[in-house]
């Protein structure tokens, strides 16, 4: 008995050092960004995921402000890795891949060629406007999203752990853009569209523009890379996902893929993303365990941009808000608390 209290109370000690982590960052965001709490909470569930987001927004929406504070957040003693804290890359039609992953450089006093980083080298990087750039350029993302790696001349080199994409793309300006490959779209974690944001935040953002300029105070102190690999592993192995919720996950893909207005559905690999972002958010709400109500909130922001649709008047958000309507009311009679 001794035994299994003193383990609960590790447990719960890892669970609290990996929350602080969470709320610390939060904290910090909330102070550069007004109003956008929920889209806040959504994107900081997939950094803790070790997922990638894509934003549906407009212009001046804030996603900017977002991602640099997120990435001055982030402090490492590593400088010798020479790894930016944040990047912004502006994707156009004649962006180059080596503009995003490097390039080798030619010293004539050596005679050998060496590798100068790009801008995807870095913890945070910001793609705005990812459906601007050509094809071969996306691969280029792909590759780096999906294997935290670049290729240059068949050299392969390595990002960091922590590497993580914000991406945004405006679907009311369809001049000039690319489609994202639908292999691209799978290696984000969530989509999350922008919409404008209430009165009274609206008003908090003008009264407070001064104010938001300035760093949070001491209360507020920034995070170390480290602390956020270990929430990740501390939230894999502390954060108990029940048989019972990844069968509900299969459902719930059987259904998208067996509704008729579906042309592809989703595949396994977001089944498979799903469950640690389930368990972030489990512990982002001071729970040890993964509950309906997390099946619910991130369905349609991990499965909607995933569905091919044969019916194009047809929403992806309506179909899967229906599919889930079965695998949770099977979900709601289970005990899903580790026994």
């Amino acid at each position: 008995m001794d035994a299994i209290d003193t383990t609960a109370a590790h447990g719960g000690g890892q669970m609290a050092r990996a929350q602080d982590v969470f709320r610390r960052i939060e904290g910090r965001l909330k102070h550069a960004v007004k109003g956008r709490d929920d889209v806040i909470e959504l994107v900081l569930i997939a950094l803790f995921a070790d997922g990638h987001v894509l934003l549906e927004d407009y212009p001046g929406s804030g996603k900017t402000t977002l991602a640099k504070t997120l990435g001055e957040s982030i402090i490492d003693d590593l400088e010798e890795d020479e790894i930016a804290a944040y990047r912004r890359i502006q994707f156009t039609p004649d962006l180059l891949p080596s503009d995003i992953t490097g390039v080798s450089v030619f010293d004539a006093e050596t005679s050998t060629f060496s590798f100068r980083r790009g801008p995807i080298f870095a913890y945070v990087v910001l793609g705005d406007e990812i459906n601007r750039t050509s094809p071969k350029v996306q691969s280029a993302m792909l590759e780096a999203m999906a294997e935290k790696q670049v290729t240059v001349d068949n050299h392969s080199y390595q990002l960091n752990d922590f590497f993580f994409v914000m991406a945004t793309q405006n679907p009311q300006d369809l001049a000039g853009t690319y489609p994202l490959p639908v292999a691209q779209l799978d290696r984000f974690l969530f989509k999350i569209r922008m919409e404008y944001i209430d009165r009274e935040s609206e008003i908090e953002v003008l009264r407070t523009r001064l104010e938001r300029r300035q760093p949070p105070g001491a209360e507020l102190p920034r995070v170390r890379r480290a602390e956020v690999l270990e929430a990740r592993q501390i939230l894999e192995g502390e954060v108990y996902a029940a048989p019972e919720i990844l069968a509900c996950l299969v459902d719930i893909a059987r259904e998208i893929r067996a509704n008729p207005q579906v042309a592809q559905g989703i595949s396994t690999r977001s089944l498979v993303m799903a469950v640690p972002a389930l368990k972030a958010r489990a512990l982002a709400r001071g729970r040890d365990f993964v509950s309906g109500e997390d099946v619910e909130a991130l369905s349609p922001y991990i499965f909607a941009h995933r569905v091919s649709l044969a019916v194009p008047t047809a929403s992806t958000v309506a179909i899967v808000l229906e599919a889930l309507k079965r695998p949770l009311e099977v979900l709601s009679r289970a005990t899903l608390r580790r026994s």
